[in-house]
């Protein structure tokens, strides 16, 4: 884009007035009333959500089609977004349910072999066919004080080229105001799956891509309460053969597939709103002895089952390089996190604590005493991120194998 086609702003221009409206053609306008001014890249149009931000410095293609983002406008930190471009293979969910992006500098064209797709893999192209707005030139640094110091806003992300001081910033605020925010929402309706369907694509590699898992050790259930690609990937790559059922479906639906296991997949929204029909299938569950494992969402709602509780994270967990510590052997893993909602401290006298977060001391893992259940509250899958801790899908499958029997009993 040209400095014509989107005229230069003092980048990331915070005002309570409309001092800049007449010059941008993009902007963030937030509930408490501060302006973010700045270039339009993507869809045409507005949006309202929860401002949030993530500090990983790869994966912005994973990361804005991770289905947990729903309801959500993502501030990336790192500045350099869009500069390998896209491509049909990082994606998490085939429509994206976060609501926009901000970010510090226009996108630049991509740089990298793999990417494909609109204008040459271009995340301007990219954005624009999947109908979401961004918003180029903000002090992302600026936000992101913002956030950590006052927690998530809400805010109204609009671009609207060609129309010179046609950005009614009190109309936006109003409209920010009015948003009810994540609490007590309950999103895993939104995005889930409608039917149930077969999953055994496996991890991809540098040579070949995508496999297909064969011979299959194991079948999986894994409840879709908005499921990353690379969890089931990684469920795939253990040996399980996976089937995913929707959100609502009941404990009587996932035991009619005779599982050896049940896999509770991430999500978006308040855990205590989806747990109004999800921690009565869980219970279920947990009294038919069957091995589970829980990751994000699926962790809290495990908690629930248990009689745990759940809060908001005053500015939630967001990255690739998140510290967790694993209690039982003192390793620290460098984690990928992504969550509004983490399970109270001390909520859970059935279980015991496994993981815990070093920068704030929140739960991020559990297992139950005297069920064959366990989860955490981060990503061992990635999709951004390391990979430290993708020895829990190992765990899992031993866990299955210890209750089931030698593996291949029902996979």
């Amino acid at each position: 884009m040209t400095d014509a086609e989107n005229p230069v702003i003092p980048a990331g221009t915070a005002s309570r007035g409309k001092e800049f409206s007449r010059a941008a053609d993009a902007a963030l306008v937030l509930a408490g009333g501060e302006v973010f001014w700045g270039r339009g890249a993507g869809a045409v149009g507005k949006a309202v959500g929860e401002v949030c931000f993530n500090t990983s410095i790869t994966g912005y293609q994973e990361i804005l089609t991770d289905p947990s983002y729903a309801g959500q406008i993502i501030t990336f930190t790192f500045p350099h977004i869009g500069n390998v471009g896209t491509n049909a293979e990082d994606l998490e969910t085939t429509t994206p349910a976060v609501r926009g992006c901000v970010l510090r500098t226009d996108i630049t064209q991509p740089a990298n072999w793999r990417a494909s797709g609109q204008r040459g893999g271009h995340l301007d192209g990219w954005l624009k066919s999947m109908n979401l707005v961004a918003v180029t030139g903000v002090d992302t640094r600026r936000l992101t004080r913002l956030i950590r110091d006052s927690g998530a806003p809400t805010g109204v992300i609009v671009h609207a080229p060609g129309k010179d001081g046609a950005i009614d910033v009190d109309a936006l605020r109003a409209e920010a105001k009015a948003w009810p925010g994540l609490e007590g929402m309950d999103l895993a309706r939104d995005v889930t799956c409608r039917q149930t369907y077969a999953w055994d694509e496996t991890e991809w590699a540098l040579a070949g891509g995508f496999g297909k898992l064969e011979n299959p050790k194991f079948h999986v259930v894994a409840v879709d309460y908005g499921a990353k690609r690379n969890i089931l990937r990684c469920l795939a790559s253990a040996g399980c053969r996976v089937t995913v059922v929707p959100a609502h479906a009941t404990a009587d639906d996932i035991l009619g597939h005779s599982p050896d296991g049940v896999f509770l997949s991430n999500g978006p929204g308040d855990p205590a709103a989806t747990g109004e029909y999800a921690v009565p299938a869980i219970r279920e569950l947990l009294a038919a002895g069957i091995p589970i494992f829980g990751i994000c969402l699926g962790h809290q709602l495990l908690a629930l089952a248990l009689g745990a509780g759940t809060e908001k994270v005053h500015l939630g967990h967001r990255g690739a390089n998140h510290p967790v510590k694993d209690i039982g052997t003192g390793r620290v893993e460098i984690t990928s996190q992504n969550h509004n909602y983490c399970v109270e401290e001390g909520s859970i006298p059935s279980a015991q604590l496994t993981h815990v977060n070093l920068n704030d001391q929140t739960i991020e893992g559990i297992r139950c005493n005297d069920v064959p259940a366990f989860s955490v509250q981060y990503h061992p899958e990635a999709g951004p991120g390391p990979h430290d801790s993708r020895y829990l899908f190992g765990e899992f499958e031993d866990l299955m194998a210890a209750v089931v029997g030698p593996a291949g009993a029902r996979g």
